[in-house]
């Protein structure tokens, strides 16, 4: 009840904790008021919140600091000073192990000021120098406020610029800014400071923000010629990316010869793609190439207009592109990917010596890459097909299977290597350095006596999830156990999703690893299979493999019934309401609503058999079936038509759509490995038993 208030603060929720909370006392009581407090917090009612949390506090004595913390400031919020004052005093002597202790001189240091008591504000800030608080961007605002009220302007001044730079993108830094400008003080940031600010709005997505940054500095008259056209060709990128730049602004752009000159022509080279305009994208790349030759936006325009031509189908033109790329800006962030795709293009064309000579050095120069992995396949077919040299093939297939045991290419390598037979293995040095990566030591119990992991499971208790991870942490020792601990807590409240991202964090080689090398206990939080009797009943129905619906719910949602995408597709099997609709009625599902598609059965028992009308639909080919589901029937139709293909592997790679690309081959990573997990779990039990 506690997990559902949080999420969805219904007047239905809120009374069901609410009963809860009177029906019981000690730490039971006190978690369901402390989920009622944190609900009202959540939903701005603060005084509601504040007695809530009071009464927490007295029913109970594990949460008592989240109970007084969180209690200061909805009284803070509610503008009752006095009591919010009294909690925090002397809160970090009463609990010295609380996480909150960073976070209470700054809140004291507000409630303070808000009484008008800015000296004493001063000295519990003061107080606090040198410590973790003194790091928190509210320390800092706080610091400011109290210098300011105090009449000490130029202090204040330095923090909130020094705040406002440091960490342009918090929400402190923009109320900083805001103080700056009242105090009319704004206009002394240097030139460099503002391009700082503006870099970094630019550079986290606030393309909005950047704008009017740069558009403000091109506009200062005390800045000379090129530092003003800098300014204007940085605020056009912004535009760019808002939409809203025409040709003509970019080309009123100043026409210099520094990166300003470069960078303006990839503008309006991405203006000349967007209109389809060919001959103009083509004449300038041409002209960068002659006048910019080593300038990064050469390279972003290469990498862009091989992928126009890419997506039109026009290989050889997409080749040059790539191939330029890649040899001309070797160290460039794209030159892996383009160079790849130049072997692939040449793959593609039938150029196979080229495509084999460009594989080898893809496994040289970029062995870490994850195109790499298609390149050793890819470079192993070759030795097949085309060298008839079945040792070096078998060579190159083992290497990545060794390194990568799971991936949808190592599938492909172990059909490939039955193909082949027993071919001896051709010793080639280059692959030796594809092995597996070493995997963290990893517990799988935790210490008994852990306070703060007995805090973060009444916690999940009264849906304060967030707070979770941070109890957690404040154990010294939990390094080795910690994302386990809270990923089972995520999983006990059957919030399966919530623990794999902990665990994807936690261990983000682990689609690299063997079954063997981690734990179980961590790889049934990364493989979940819940509603498993559900799934295999109707994936029995529709004459499906279960494991190949799991990975596709692991893919689709994560497993959370509750998750709704972009497109409104909703729930575990990411069905859009429309689909929802028929495949209902075919199941003789009678006053169907699409609200039913949140329910695990009702979803899985219709996506299932959206599922086999799609394999039906294409064969029964489990690749067709999986790009259709992700893009649509009628792309797959046209990618099909673009064949012929000598196997389902050169269709897989040869989707346009990196995202329905990586979707196809993520699902089949995750059916192999799920089935590897199940595989390996009871050959550990039959082994268990023997013993």
């Amino acid at each position: 009840m506690a997990q559902q208030l949080a999420m969805l603060r219904t007047p239905a929720a809120y009374a069901g904790v609410s009963k809860y909370a009177h029906q019981h006392s000690g730490e039971a009581a006190a978690a369901a008021y402390l989920a009622l407090g944190h609900a009202y917090l959540l939903d701005k009612r603060s005084a509601e919140a504040a007695a809530d949390f009071r009464l927490a506090h007295q029913a109970g004595a594990e949460l008592a600091d989240y109970a007084d913390f969180l209690g200061a400031r909805a009284n803070h919020e509610a503008g009752n000073e006095s009591a919010a004052e009294a909690l925090l005093r002397g809160f970090t002597v009463r609990y010295p192990e609380s996480i909150f202790v960073a976070q209470t001189p700054e809140l004291e240091a507000e409630t303070l000021l808000a009484m008008q008591d800015a000296a004493s504000a001063q000295r519990v800030l003061a107080a606090a120098a040198g410590t973790a608080a003194a790091n928190r961007t509210g320390y800092q605002l706080a610091q400011g406020e109290a210098a300011l009220a105090l009449g000490q302007r130029q202090q204040a001044e330095s923090f909130f610029k020094r705040l406002l730079l440091a960490h342009p993108l918090s929400t402190e830094a923009e109320t900083a800014r805001a103080k700056l400008t009242d105090m009319g003080v704004e206009t002394s940031l240097t030139t460099a400071e503002l391009r700082s600010l503006a870099d970094a709005y630019y550079n986290a997505g606030h393309y909005a923000d950047a704008s009017a940054q740069y558009h403000a500095l091109a506009s200062l008259s005390s800045q000379d010629a090129k530092s003003r056209a800098g300014f204007a060709v940085a605020a056009a990128a912004c535009d760019l990316k808002l939409k809203r730049l025409t040709k003509a602004e970019a080309e009123a752009l100043p026409d210099t010869r520094g990166e300003n000159g470069a960078r303006r022509l990839f503008l309006l080279m991405q203006l000349a793609r967007n209109r389809n305009d060919l001959e103009d994208q083509k004449r300038i790349v041409a002209e960068m190439e002659s006048n910019f030759p080593q300038s990064p936006w050469l390279a972003e325009a290469l990498y862009s207009s091989g992928n126009l031509y890419l997506l039109r189908r026009d290989y050889a033109t997409a080749m040059e592109y790539y191939s330029t790329l890649a040899t001309q800006f070797p160290s460039s962030k794209y030159a892996a990917t383009a160079h790849w795709r130049g072997g692939w293009l040449s793959y593609k064309q039938g150029l196979y010596a080229d495509a084999a000579r460009l594989f080898d050095e893809q496994v040289r120069l970029y062995p870490s890459a994850t195109e790499t992995v298609a390149a050793l396949y890819w470079r192993g077919r070759l030795y097949e097909t085309q060298d008839h040299n079945p040792d070096k093939a078998a060579a190159n297939y083992s290497a990545l299977i060794r390194a990568y045991p799971y991936y949808f290419y190592a599938q492909m390598a172990r059909q490939r290597l039955a193909t082949i037979g027993n071919a001896p293995q051709a010793p080639q040095q280059q692959l030796d350095g594809f092995q597996a990566p070493p995997v963290p030591q990893l517990e799988e119990s935790f210490p008994a006596d852990s306070p703060h992991l007995a805090k973060a499971r009444l916690l999940a208790n009264a849906g304060l999830n967030e707070y979770i991870a941070q109890e957690i942490a404040a154990d010294p020792d939990s390094s080795s156990w910690s994302a386990l601990a809270e990923a089972q807590i995520y999983s006990t409240n059957r919030e399966y999703y919530r623990a794999m991202r902990v665990m994807k964090r936690a261990l983000p080689t682990a689609g690299k690893a063997s079954i063997q090398s981690i734990p179980l206990a961590y790889w049934r939080i990364l493989f979940p299979e819940p509603y498993w009797e559900t799934i295999k009943a109707e994936s029995a129905k529709n004459h499906l493999d279960p494991y190949l619906v799991a990975a596709l719910i692991r893919q689709e949602s994560e497993f959370n019934p509750s998750a709704v995408s972009r497109a409104n597709a909703c729930g575990l099997m990411q069905l859009l309401p429309a689909a929802g609709k028929s495949m209902a009625r075919e199941e003789g599902m009678e006053h169907f609503q699409s609200f039913q598609l949140f329910d695990p059965a009702t979803n899985i028992r219709l996506g299932t058999r959206y599922l086999r009308k799609t394999l039906d639909k294409f064969g029964g080919v489990t690749e067709y079936a999986l790009a259709a589901y992700d893009a649509g029937d009628d792309r797959v139709r046209e990618w099909q038509d673009a064949g012929p293909y000598q196997g389902i592997d050169e269709f897989v790679e040869s989707i346009p759509f990196t995202e329905t690309r990586e979707y196809v081959e993520i699902i089949l990573h995750n059916l192999d490995t799920y089935k590897a997990i199940d595989t390996y779990t009871v050959s550990k039990g039959k082994a268990a038993a023997r013993e």
